[in-house]
């Protein structure tokens, strides 16, 4: 049976708009008008859910359209008239054809958590899981707050690591190309004129420019040759036994290891709070929170966790077991269940893990900052003695 989108004028000229099956678009107005309403438009429904599920909103537009749902939602506006708001505000294409599908699904009777289900790319399955628990407990709108809060705080420590990440990266780029240039443009030109003079030139010339040679010679293979290796370490990387190989070697990395585990950590508690929060079961909470972790030995600690707590195990013991997790989340969860808090002491064990690591990037990047200015430095300065010892050679030589 075909499907047709609709929209009516009901008897106080209020505007209604939907998605319904029916056996043709003169049966859909004939029933539309025998439940009391005057339709306006009814058109064949493009199946615009098939090319929008591989749409994917940027986190930003994901945050600011939960935050303006909630307030919606927190005001008394029913669920799709709250949708349909939040189409009609925003700006932006993609986020205005999103939120309008999801609008047209659940005013034709599909729930709310089934609807974000058709845009996989957009709402991950924790979004799902929270919106789901809020319907079920009846409270959407303070689930949707934590959510948005949730989201929010996760772009700030997002965008602290990128912009921590910044300078070293750009100095890193910037030193590499000018050593680049330095050994395919510079040294040839160097080398041209130095034929010419008899004279015997230094060691560290000579291997100047021999290395300029080779790299000239053979640069286009070492080229095509990390392109292999990368498309190589790409395609070994997606099968989990060796992506959890690499995970644990990264965990066993002094400094980057304990700024990993502190990351995921946070990760895992935050997102266990706001479930434990809005209502949902313990177990439910970390299966959840265990699909949104990255590194595969932490996940795969807290699905063994989770077999612990289904045959009776407390939580922190479960945690402790693992040996993955740090001492402070292990005692605050244990805090929390003692004391029948356990999400406000998982949200104090996040921003105390997420202060850490924060703590440990400053440190990081610190150290690497001044280390790589060394580095660069003494390669610069390599190549311009060995570009400048003929020169000042041949002054000698000429006074």
């Amino acid at each position: 049976m075909p499907r047709f989108q609709w929209e009516a004028v009901d008897a106080q000229g209020r505007v209604s708009r939907g998605a319904r099956e029916a056996e043709s678009a003169r049966a859909l107005r004939q029933t539309l008008q025998s439940e009391g309403l005057t339709p306006t438009a009814v058109d064949d429904a493009l199946d615009a859910t098939a090319t929008l599920s591989w749409t994917r909103l940027p986190p930003t537009q994901v945050s600011l359209l939960t935050r303006q749902l909630a307030t919606l939602v927190y005001s008394g506006l029913p669920l799709h008239q709250a949708l349909q708001a939040v189409t009609d505000q925003t700006d932006d294409k993609h986020v205005r054809a999103i939120v309008a599908a999801l609008a047209q699904h659940v005013a034709s009777g599909e729930s709310f958590s089934a609807a974000l289900a058709h845009y996989p790319r957009t709402f991950s399955p924790l979004y799902r899981g929270l919106v789901a628990a809020g319907v079920e407990s009846g409270l959407l709108p303070e689930v949707l707050q934590r959510l948005a809060d949730y989201l929010d705080a996760r772009l700030a420590l997002k965008q602290k690591f990128v912009t921590a990440l910044i300078y070293p990266a750009l100095l890193t780029v910037v030193a590499l190309a000018v050593i680049v240039v330095m050994l395919t443009y510079v040294v040839p030109q160097v080398v041209a004129v130095y034929e010419h003079s008899r004279q015997t030139l230094p060691w560290l010339t000579r291997a100047l420019i021999q290395t300029s040679g080779f790299l000239r010679a053979t640069g286009v293979y070492w080229l095509i040759g990390l392109v292999i290796v990368f498309f190589i370490a790409g395609i070994a990387y997606r099968r989990p036994p060796i992506r959890e190989r690499v995970h644990r070697f990264w965990l066993k990395v002094p400094g980057i290891g304990r700024l990993q585990q502190s990351l995921e950590t946070a990760r895992f508690a935050s997102t266990l709070a706001i479930l434990v929060g809005s209502g949902a079961p313990l177990l439910r909470g970390l299966e959840t929170a265990a699909d949104v972790l990255n590194l595969l030995p932490i996940r795969q600690a807290v699905q063994n966790a989770v077999g612990h707590v289904r045959e009776g195990v407390a939580l922190a013991r479960a945690l402790k077991e693992s040996g993955v997790f740090p001492p402070i989340l292990i005692h605050l969860v244990a805090n929390g269940e003692a004391t029948g808090k356990l999400a406000e002491m998982l949200e104090r064990a996040a921003a105390e893990l997420e202060r850490e690591a924060e703590r440990r990037l400053a440190w990081i990047t610190a150290l690497v900052q001044p280390v790589l200015i060394v580095i660069m430095g003494a390669i610069v300065l390599a190549l311009v003695l060995a570009i400048m010892m003929p020169i000042v050679s041949m002054n000698q030589l000429i006074r």
